[in-house]
């Protein structure tokens, strides 16, 4: 009960620790929201069109991926699940993701958008007059619409009056519209954070348990394996494997999750040790009950705090390196990324402010968000602080 208590109080104690922290969950929810509505807020097929004939169509619904459902239906599972607080926080993520991997399931069988989009179609049938009206995007632009339909375009600084189009952000030097791609960066700066961080919890968690709970010899071999890991280096080992396999996010997200492990595995190795003598440990394994709930469902929540500030900065880290690989232009082929702004910036002979300040800002302040709130979890979680009446 104590511990239902304490989570289901957390959020609340972290959100009054200071203007900083509530920066950064502001922030944070902020960028949530932005990623999760991309498509609606940035794109160059219109909601819906009523043709000159008098037929309606919705561009931009036909357009819908699984991708685009999983976050959507994760935002609102999110939202709701954030104000019912009767149920533990563990269970709540528990039931958020599998909310979202139903989704993401059910859009992939039955959603099949087309392979190839044609960006300026529907303006120019607007031009054309073949439309009576037609609602679209606060951003009309896609971020791989390049506005060849307008002629030649290049690097553009924010604001310019062009005729018959209007950057708030610029364009990069393609012609893409940089508020845009920014919007829609924000899915692969917090899908990479997210995902990366949890693949090595899960094998953090798991090697971590078995360590401290057996100690013995399984603790020799397993700290034998997490100095070994340890001293791989991440950017390295991504750059190797950008220049043999192909880019794509989910190898990105499984090299960053497989050298970052170590450190949770050390963290629980370090709270199963300390649990493993304690009275109620000691009861669960007399009473019979399997290994499984003895470690993850008596001991495993007591040894959360460590882990939650980890994983605060994990996120961070794991965001800085794919920004980093994109900056050295290893990233995502043809995929909006901040690194790959960045990187645009510094590649003409002139120095493209816009496109050094707004992605590089974004990076800044997620990764400064994300460690405000792993600093936060920590203070929050810390007993020694609380006896001291913080």
């Amino acid at each position: 009960m104590k511990g239902d208590v304490t989570q289901n109080t957390l959020l609340g104690r972290i959100a009054g620790m200071g203007g900083a922290v509530r920066f950064a969950l502001v922030w944070l929810g902020l960028l949530a929201t932005v990623a999760a509505w991309a498509p609606l807020l940035a794109n160059s097929l219109p909601l819906w069109v009523e043709r000159a004939d008098g037929r309606w169509a919705f561009p931009l619904f036909a357009q819908f991926t699984a991708e685009d459902v999983a976050w959507w239906v994760g935002w609102w599972s999110a939202v709701v699940l954030l104000r019912w607080r009767r149920i533990p926080a563990a269970r709540r993520l528990g039931i958020a993701l599998g909310v979202v991997g139903v989704a993401w399931g059910i859009g992939s069988a039955y959603l099949k958008p087309a392979p190839l989009v044609v960006y300026d179609a529907w303006r120019q049938a607007e031009r054309a007059g073949e439309l009576r009206s037609a609602l679209w995007a606060p951003i009309p632009y896609s971020p791989k619409d390049y506005l060849r339909d307008f002629g030649v375009t290049a690097l553009e600084p924010p604001l310019a009056a062009i005729p018959e189009r209007w950057h708030w952000l610029g364009t990069d030097d393609q012609g893409g519209d940089v508020a845009s791609r920014m919007i829609h960066a924000s899915r692969i700066a917090l899908s990479i954070g997210f995902i990366a961080t949890g693949v090595a919890l899960v094998i953090g968690v798991t090697i971590g348990a078995a360590m401290g709970y057996f100690a013995g010899w399984i603790d020799l071999i397993g700290m034998r394996l997490v100095e070994i890991f340890e001293a791989v280096p991440t950017l390295f080992l991504l750059l190797t494997f950008v220049a043999f396999f192909e880019r794509s996010l989910p190898l990105m997200m499984v090299i960053i999750g497989l050298t970052a492990w170590p450190g949770y595995a050390r963290y629980t190795r370090a709270e199963f040790l300390r649990l493993r003598g304690i009275e109620f440990v000691q009861g669960a394994i007399a009473s019979g009950l399997p290994l499984r709930s003895v470690l993850f469902r008596h001991m495993l929540p007591n040894a959360v705090a460590p882990l939650a500030v980890a994983a605060a900065f994990g996120v961070a880290s794991a965001i800085l390196a794919e920004a980093t690989l994109s900056f050295l232009g290893l990233g995502l082929v043809d995929e909006p990324s901040w690194g790959q702004m960045l990187n645009q910036a510094v590649k003409s002979a002139a120095f493209n402010w816009w496109l050094a300040l707004f992605p590089g800002g974004a990076i800044l302040m997620t990764v400064l968000a994300y460690n405000l709130l792993g600093e936060a979890l920590r203070d929050a979680l810390d007993p020694r602080l609380e006896r001291n009446g913080r």
